[in-house]
């Protein structure tokens, strides 16, 4: 399995302690190319138009990464769009986990949150997740999925990013009989029983599974 994480340029205090022991290769995009060299990453690809680098601060990025893709501002795609299609298409990624996509300017959350369900990326949605300090977001298409316990998170939602038919959840602290929707809905805050797996299934129409917990330092529930 080829793993490639990509660095966005989200707020540092979004990242997941943890982010720099994730497994696979990296992708800088943009300012978040910097973030990774600064760790002592080195990324098999930097991609994007670098206007949120200094001179020096770019300069400090040529001289430790080997392939650098820098495309104009004004341009079609988005430059963490481009990094998730070279993941997928140059690199043969089987898993691609954008990191320091979420927090800060909610337009560019919101993009990142969509970016799996634009046709090009279809196909590959189960392959494309988010990880940010509190949550972590799988895509699933229809069909029949066990969604098993994460460690470290206590809730899990499900959300239909899009109309879906016939979606059921079974086996979990808040079950859901089979229903339908033509407009976006999130079935937060429910819970595993114990640590046993649940399922859930639908028709049509494109899901997000989301674990999260809740904020470092917090000593009640909410």
């Amino acid at each position: 399995m080829t793993d490639v994480n990509i660095m966005t340029g989200g707020p540092h205090e979004n990242l997941s302690d943890d982010w720099q022991q994730l497994a696979g290769e990296w992708i800088g995009v943009d300012r978040g190319t910097l973030r990774l060299v600064k760790a002592g990453i080195k990324p098999i690809l930097a991609v994007g138009d670098f206007d949120s680098l200094t001179a020096s601060e770019f300069q400090l990025v040529r001289e430790h990464v080997q392939k650098i893709e820098q495309v104009p501002s004004a341009k079609d795609d988005t430059d963490t769009e481009l990094a998730v299609k070279a993941a997928l298409t140059d690199f043969s990624a089987d898993k691609v986990t954008l990191v320091g996509a979420t927090g800060g300017r909610l337009d560019h959350f919101l993009s990142n949150l969509f970016l799996p369900l634009q046709p090009r990326f279809l196909d590959d949605i189960e392959r494309i997740h988010l990880l940010d300090e509190q949550n972590h977001v799988d895509y699933y298409g229809p069909g029949t999925h066990e969604i098993q316990p994460l460690p470290g998170y206590r809730y899990v939602a499900v959300i239909n990013l899009t109309p879906v038919t016939d979606l059921a959840i079974v086996g979990a602290k808040y079950p859901l009989k089979p229903w339908s929707a033509a407009y976006p809905y999130a079935w937060a805050s429910n819970e595993f029983i114990g640590n046993e797996p649940f399922t859930v299934s639908w028709t049509t129409g494109q899901v997000a599974i989301i674990y999260s917990r809740d904020r470092i330092g917090q000593k009640v529930d909410n």
